[in-house]
């Protein structure tokens, strides 16, 4: 039993485990490679995050479905590029809307070269990904094109908020729908269709990955309050601090809304009011860690998570099908 990729994923066959690490390996080098430009500081801004590490979450998931047909396939790693070149442009923009100082551990670019020079890099990346997506044919195109239609259809939802008298949790699981678990399903559509598996398994593995997105981006949510910077590689806080609604905190509205109660609309009260003092933060992330509303949002996590198992039981039993229901569990013990 080996330890490979993102939260200690343990493969138990030592050949599933070679295909792994092969392919991650290669997945690195594809991404060193598409970040290069003639520019130096191009480069040097392209690969920043590239260098910080990361997951590699979605690589993996395409390296995993590609296990149900040839996974050494000449499309496998490529895919495996695109998908996760994407997601790095896109927290190249997210950390300027979100004024971030901190990513994977290190500093973010908007921090170190400006809001002007990360939104530049994360569209050089969207370019590059594009590239490399060509060579893979019109239906790669296409299907990666309405992935990230979806994606950014997501962030504006997001940012208009809900409208009329819409749920906003609904709303927000809608979000999620669109901004992570678009790309992750995709990561598990392209690995299992580069590898020439059967189309009703395509379909299993991308309904998959939608699902195990959204509990995938509702782990962090509860990461964002819970955890330290540490383990979420992020300062804690970051999305409370800028007034972005996670779940936790639609839950804590919820509940105020319902019941009432003097401490929840106080809790309230302090996380509309200015979080850019630290005391202010700290006190709000102190009570929310104890507060019903993450325990609820941890809930949430576990049901996305355990739909995102559910899915994968049409599928022959083998080690590949064992590592993708591994990865279930590891996203609800990221969720604490």
């Amino acid at each position: 039993m080996t330890v490979v990729g993102p939260f200690g994923l343990s493969v138990r066959d030592q050949a599933l485990e070679a295909d792994v690490q092969t392919g991650l390996a290669a997945v690195e080098a594809g991404l060193l490679d598409a970040t290069k430009s003639e520019v130096p500081f191009i480069t040097e801004a392209a690969q920043h995050l590239v260098l910080a590490g990361g997951k590699r979450f979605r690589p993996l998931l395409v390296m995993l479905a590609a296990q149900f047909g040839d996974p050494y396939a000449p499309g496998v790693v490529p895919s495996a590029v695109v998908v996760e070149l994407t997601h790095l442009a896109t927290l190249y923009h997210d950390d300027v809307m979100d004024e971030a100082d901190v990513r994977r551990g290190v500093e973010s670019a908007n921090t170190r070269w400006g809001n002007s020079i990360a939104v530049l890099t994360g569209d050089f990346l969207f370019a590059r990904a594009s590239h490399t997506l060509a060579d893979l044919g019109p239906e790669a195109v296409r299907i990666q094109s309405e992935a990230f239609e979806r994606l950014v259809t997501g962030q504006i939802l997001e940012t208009a908020g809900p409208q009329g008298d819409r749920d906003p949790v609904e709303h927000y699981l809608d979000v999620l729908g669109g901004k992570t678990g678009s790309l992750v399903a995709v990561s598990c559509r392209f690995g299992a269709m580069m590898s020439g598996a059967d189309e009703g398994v395509v379909d299993i593995l991308t309904q998959y990955g939608e699902r195990l997105g959204v509990a995938f981006q509702l782990a962090d949510d509860v990461l964002d309050i819970a955890s330290d910077s540490h383990e979420s590689g992020k300062t804690p806080g970051t999305d409370l601090r800028e007034g972005i609604p996670t779940l936790p905190v639609l839950h804590l509205r919820a509940q105020a809304a319902a019941h009432g109660r003097p401490e929840d609309l106080e809790l309230v009260e302090l996380i509309d009011g200015d979080l850019g003092d630290d005391a202010r933060l700290a006190e709000a992330l102190r009570r929310l860690r104890v507060h019903p509303s993450l325990e609820q949002a941890r809930r949430d996590t576990v049901r996305y998570a355990e739909e995102a198992r559910a899915m994968l039981a049409p599928l022959p039993e083998g080690y590949a099908k064992a590592a993708l229901e591994e990865l279930c569990d590891a996203v609800v013990h990221r969720a604490g």
